[in-house]
């Protein structure tokens, strides 16, 4: 029997209440999402797939029409999407009791928590795109790394702090920056800030860190900053993946992370890299926060100032090269957003 895929109007209350109640059967959330398609019979949704940029989600099909090949149906018309957007490597989050479906459908599994999969298919995989890396910025295969993963929103006292400690005790560094543009700054500015902060480092490596580290496909949550029945497997998730390519293809014993006062989601994060990493062997060096005034020095601090224009404050808490960056065109085009 022929069943036709359709796309949903997002803007239709009506008809993303429907694909909403739908899910709820599959102990799903419906969120966040740019495009959704449904296959209906008797005008009664059956089945469902929705993405959001390049990664596919909230996938579910009623169990009185599996087996009939309707996985191959929706993950087609929302492939097609993605071409005519010229996205063509994508991730798809599923329970691990669908892994089998997209497996056969040329997707690869990059890992599998006790509750969720994810999966890639496309034009690059996770071991190119790691070995990439390693050359375009001269890893020494021969070398040991401690890392640090830092998204430094902006870049502060703190973070330097971390980072200058990790480089004295360490012969070579590497801090993976996160790619994912869905901070106040910007991806190329946050980098920047990084790599002229950390300048007089020699052994100081910076480099981006993809879309395998704290990314909307790995761990959404850490963007979304909220802590829900999802966010520990979110963690596993990332910290694993970390572990299983990053550590051996970059040679790493050692990650440095900072205590985070304020906010839930990196404690959690925090705690399950301290869970994790040993089983990859890596030592997790918990590093106290750097206080300025009795307070931990923290980039969201530095960004409620500059919303309040305190730029006497702000001084205090970040490197003369973010503070000049702040008073640059570039800068106030930044602090114009926290601003609004």
């Amino acid at each position: 029997m022929y069943y036709n895929v359709e796309s949903i109007s997002l803007k239709s209350k009506y008809e993303t209440n429907e694909v909403s109640k739908f899910l709820k059967k599959f102990d799903l959330r419906y969120e966040d999402v740019d495009y959704t398609v449904v296959i209906k019979e008797n005008d009664e949704i059956i089945a469902t797939c929705s993405k959001k940029e390049n990664i596919l989600k909230c996938f579910a099909i009623d169990e009185n029409y599996q087996g009939l090949g309707l996985s191959n149906s929706l993950i087609s018309k929302v492939t097609e999407k993605l071409f005519l957007e010229r996205r063509y490597h994508s991730f798809i989050f599923t329970k691990p009791e669908n892994q089998y479906l997209f497996e056969g459908l040329a997707y690869k599994n990059i890992f599998t928590t006790d509750k969720v999969s994810l999966l890639e298919s496309g034009n690059k995989n996770i071991n190119s795109s790691l070995d990439k890396l390693k050359k375009d910025y001269n890893i020494d295969d021969n070398a040991k790394y401690a890392s640090i993963v830092m998204n430094c929103n902006p870049f502060t006292l703190g973070h330097k702090y971390i980072i200058e400690k990790a480089s004295r005790e360490n012969n070579n560094v590497i801090i993976f920056v996160v790619e994912e543009d869905k901070s106040v700054f910007p991806f190329e500015s946050r980098f920047k800030l990084i790599k002229e902060g950390t300048k007089d480092l020699d052994n100081v490596t910076v480099i981006p860190a993809g879309e395998y580290v704290i990314s909307s496909a790995t761990f959404p949550n850490y963007f979304l900053k909220k802590n829900d029945d999802a966010l520990k497997e979110y963690t596993k998730l990332d910290c694993n993946i970390f572990g299983k390519y990053f550590v051996p293809k970059f040679n790493i014993v050692k990650r440095y992370v900072g205590t985070e006062p304020h906010c839930e989601v990196t404690n959690m994060y925090n705690e399950t890299i301290q869970e994790i990493m040993p089983k990859y062997n890596v030592q997790v060096e918990l590093i106290e926060r750097k206080e300025v005034n009795e307070d931990a020095i923290s980039a969201s601090r530095v960004r409620k100032l500059l919303s309040e224009i305190k730029f006497d404050k702000v001084k205090e808490l970040v490197p003369k090269t973010t503070y000049d960056f702040l008073l640059s065109e570039e800068g106030e085009l930044v602090i114009s957003k926290l601003k609004a």
